[in-house]
């Protein structure tokens, strides 16, 4: 009975004071349709309804869309209120620390944790980043010299991380601070990529443009009347800009790749058909080495997902340096099996040739950019130093794996693993 009381209490109350906020209004409209019923001679059932349709208006609520607006405010600045600083950081994904006058740790989520470690409260900042920038960052914050301040930070240990480093008071007058680490290892490393990339991709273009501006000085000096000297000087010019073309097409080829890397392909390919027109597309070339490709295919169907277009390329990058690095064996093995034993079932193309082999200190960086086991034999086959480096991208794209074994004097083996339709 109470509760319906002090319902019906809560109701009747702000009705009452829209009464009496609007009181004068009221009374003003009262007065002006009593007046049209004396001097017009007005029905009373009129006069009755106009003043239920003033009543009415009068206890519409006044700036309803300000009210609302006020309303919703208060709501959220109520919940804001209810947040504690902890479930803040919590939801912050990059390192925080929150720290208070004297440098010392307030709180730190759990990110803050897992790149540190050893972070408690009571713990002082200065004792734990002990680097001059992380010093300098915390005494111009917390001296109020500047109210927020970014440094670049490397943490050593346990692996080497870049960190771009913010630090600012929190709110007023409260005595506590913040710092939020951004991770910018990944971007650093990209960065040096880049670098290296254009560095290396420049030398590559620089040897071929310097050997052709040479023999076009000696065609037009000493060698002018030489017909000899012209047609060497000539086919030489003729292979260095094939040897441009061809690290042109290269850096196309993978700058289209990185573009795409998870790209999944739509269609199957038939392993058989695709690796058999390889062998055949290289053969002018095994028998100008004087190599002989050697085929050994399981029986039954070899379907896998992917494109076929990108699997050619990878095979006759494979084979292709398998008949120039392998030539002193006389021989290559393109062999095609499943793999039943794997945790992910698929097919396993492997291509071995029977030469010098690889020396092992340089398996883990064949697939780099540039990189050559010998410059010197690199150049003299044509190489461009990326071949290994599109194979390893297109791979990706297909969710394949590629192994190299190899032993000086024995030859190598390179072996794709892809996975079965």
């Amino acid at each position: 009975m109470a509760e319906l009381n002090a319902e019906h209490k809560g109701t009747v109350q702000p009705a009452a004071a829209r009464l009496w906020a609007n009181r004068w209004l009221l009374a003003a409209g009262i007065v002006a349709v009593l007046a049209v019923h004396g001097l017009a001679g007005a029905s009373a059932y009129v006069v009755l309804a106009a003043i239920v349709l003033l009543l009415a208006a009068a206890l519409l609520p006044s700036g309803g869309a300000r009210q609302s607006i006020e309303d919703a405010t208060a709501m959220e600045a109520g919940g804001l209120q209810r947040l504690s600083g902890e479930y803040l950081a919590a939801a912050v994904a990059d390192p925080l620390i929150i720290f208070d006058r004297t440098a010392t740790i307030v709180h730190a989520n759990a990110a803050a944790f897992a790149a540190f470690g050893g972070l408690a409260p009571g713990m002082s900042l200065s004792l734990k980043f002990r680097a001059p920038e992380m010093q300098a960052l915390l005494d111009s914050v917390l001296s109020g010299t500047v109210a927020s301040e970014i440094v670049d930070y490397t943490e050593k240990l346990p692996v080497e991380r870049a960190y771009r480093v913010s630090a600012s008071s929190v709110g007023h007058a409260t005595d506590l601070y913040v710092l939020v680490f951004k991770d910018q290892s990944e971007a650093r490393r990209i960065d040096r990529m880049r670098a290296d990339f254009i560095a290396n991709a420049s030398h590559e273009l620089r040897t071929p443009l310097a050997s052709i501006s040479g023999f076009i000085e000696t065609l037009r000096g000493p060698a002018r009347g030489d017909p000899a000297a012209r047609d060497q000087f000539l086919q030489i010019m003729q292979n260095q800009t094939g040897r441009m073309a061809r690290l042109i097409d290269d850096l196309l080829s993978l700058s289209r790749l990185e573009m795409k890397p998870y790209l999944k392909p739509g269609t199957e390919v038939d392993l058989r058909q695709t690796i058999d027109s390889v062998i055949d597309s290289l053969a002018p070339l095994a028998r100008e080495n004087g190599v002989a490709i050697e085929r050994d295919f399981v029986d039954g169907p070899l379907d896998v997902p992917g494109d076929r277009d990108e699997l050619f390329q990878v095979f006759e990058n494979l084979l292709e340096n398998a008949c120039k690095y392998g030539q002193s064996g006389g021989r290559v093995t393109v062999s095609i099996e499943r793999d039943g034993t794997d945790p992910e079932p698929g097919i396993d193309v492997t291509i071995r040739d029977y030469g010098p082999g690889i020396p092992e200190e340089h398996i883990p960086r064949i697939t780099e950019r540039f990189y050559r086991v010998d410059v010197e034999s690199s150049r003299t086959q044509k190489g461009t130093g990326l071949g290994l480096s599109i194979v390893k991208h297109i791979l990706t794209r297909h969710s394949a794996r590629l192994s190299i074994k190899s032993e000086v004097g024995k030859g190598a083996a390179f072996s794709v693993h892809l996975p079965s339709a």
